[in-house]
């Protein structure tokens, strides 16, 4: 299909195309560059996997429904290969957006997104889930908000939705041109509910967006999880894992909110938190 949502997303300090002269609807400031020296431990939280493997099993399975994981900035599949390892483990048809390394926003992945989520709902005869990583988050929230009858629900991963520029992306890699008429619309629109469920994990030790960018303001299908984790790391590190197994393993309309295993104490599993 060549449908697509009337704007395009940004990435990490980019909004629509690379606009990043206009104010924000919300400014949060950039997380502490002292925190770029933790993004290491992204290498040791995928070893911890190994560790973690016992407790990995013990996750809830699911009903087979499909999953769809979109990349952080300048990732492709490949960064989200033991994520969706892991949701078909757990009897889940996870899969890529086989559109190959996200450079940011444009029409044509916008078209391309779109025409993939609307052949993996097809293909399955169900609505499908997202999970979005960084930039791949901001990308799920607008699919979901544009095309609601096919998401089942979405999972933001150190998705900075609230302040697109509250990063440590170096300018550099931002792309810039000139300013769309409706780009404050859009950036106050990011950070709007969504009408699927929807949870954002994030981490205040993240050394590239700042967490608070990332947090949802609770509702009654909508949520906030904190855990410790890098920012690199985040989309295979084990709590992360099974907070999101509990997530997608909820009922198709009967989503209710994270509940934290008893006896399992922070940092071993999430915390529930509302947005600053």
């Amino acid at each position: 299909m060549s449908e697509s949502w009337d704007t395009v997303t940004a990435h990490p300090g980019e909004v629509v195309a690379g606009v990043v002269d206009a104010a924000p609807a919300e400014r949060i400031a950039r997380p502490p560059r002292a925190l770029l020296l933790l993004e290491g431990r992204a290498l040791l939280e995928l070893g911890a996997l190994w560790a973690a493997a016992p407790f990995l099993r013990c996750a809830p399975r699911g009903d087979g429904h499909p999953v769809l994981v979109l990349p952080g900035f300048l990732a492709s599949d490949v960064s989200t290969r033991t994520l969706r390892r892991f949701l078909r483990d757990r009897g889940y048809h996870a899969h890529g957006w086989k559109l190959g390394r996200n450079r940011g926003p444009s029409p044509e992945l916008t078209s391309r997104m779109v025409a993939r989520l609307h052949e993996l709902a097809e293909r399955h005869g169900r609505r499908v889930s997202l999970i979005g990583w960084s930039l791949g988050g901001i990308y799920a929230r607008e699919l979901a908000r544009h095309f609601p009858e096919r998401v089942r629900q979405v999972i933001t991963l150190a998705s900075p939705f609230r302040d697109v520029e509250a990063s440590n992306v170096p300018r550099l890699f931002l792309r810039r041109g000139g300013r769309l008429p409706n780009e404050d619309e859009l950036r106050t629109r990011l950070a709007e509910p969504l009408r699927v469920p929807s949870t954002a994990i994030y981490s205040r030790s993240d050394g590239i967006v700042a967490w608070r960018s990332c947090c949802e303001r609770a509702t009654a299908t909508s949520e906030s999880l904190e855990v410790a984790a890098s920012h690199l790391g985040i989309g295979h590190h084990p709590v992360v894992l099974l907070a999101i197994a509990d997530r997608l393993a909820q009922p198709e309309e009967a989503w209710r909110p994270f509940q934290p295993p008893a006896g399992w104490p922070w940092p071993l599993a999430p915390r529930v938190v509302s947005a600053p």
